[in-house]
């Protein structure tokens, strides 16, 4: 049975799509999930990019694709009322609970199903009593853990959400998923040298 591990942050609409699709996309595969939350915003700052949301026409864009995207596939999506929105109490009550299953999928619809604020004071704590917390969502434990769980997936390349990891070898977003299938039922092309052959860098023109 192979691990994957799905590095998600609520804020993303593809990371929630993605967390729906997975079961579906790989059907009849041997494997076990490690949901680990992690910042978003952590990682575009550390790698000098914008998120979506933060471009008028690429948000615009984002969200028509992604509601195409739900309705092809059956999965039930409202826009939040805000967006974006700090997923970090979302975040945190995840990995106070321990990210499983039923735990990341109670965050991710709580944010993604109803058109609602995730970070309405009440909802929220009534999502927390409904999931019942082991830890302190609030607590320096849970604090220090989301910081040392970005920080990781910074330090292994992890550079957006969703990004699913398979025996070292990172897959990006919705559209990905196939191709982590591919990989999990041992498709030739991971076994010859294009992986890395196809990582590595070619110079060329510098944008200033």
């Amino acid at each position: 049975m192979k691990r994957l591990v799905f590095h998600f942050d609520v804020v993303s609409p593809y990371a929630y799509l993605a967390f729906e699709r997975l079961p579906q996309a790989l059907e009849g595969c041997s494997y076990e999930v490690e949901y680990r939350p992690v910042l978003f915003a952590g990682l575009l700052q550390h790698w000098g990019q914008k998120g979506p949301a933060e471009i008028e026409p690429k948000r615009a864009w984002t969200f028509r694709q992604v509601h195409w995207l739900a309705h092809r596939h059956g999965i039930a999506m409202d826009t939040p009322a805000v967006h974006p929105f700090n997923p970090l109490p979302l975040l945190r009550l995840a990995l106070a609970c321990g990210p499983n299953r039923r735990v990341v999928e109670a965050v991710f619809r709580h944010a993604w199903i109803g058109g609602h604020d995730p970070g309405d004071a009440q909802r929220l704590a009534e999502l927390s009593s409904r999931l019942a917390p082991l830890l302190d969502p609030d607590g320096t434990e849970v604090k220090t853990e989301l910081r040392r769980l970005t920080d990781a997936a910074v330090a292994a390349g992890v550079f957006g959400v969703p990004t699913l990891t398979l025996d070292d070898r990172h897959f990006w977003g919705l559209d990905a998923l196939p191709m982590v299938r591919d990989a999990l039922l041992g498709g030739a092309w991971f076994e010859g040298a294009d992986w890395a052959r196809e990582g590595l860098s070619r110079p060329g023109v510098q944008r200033r």
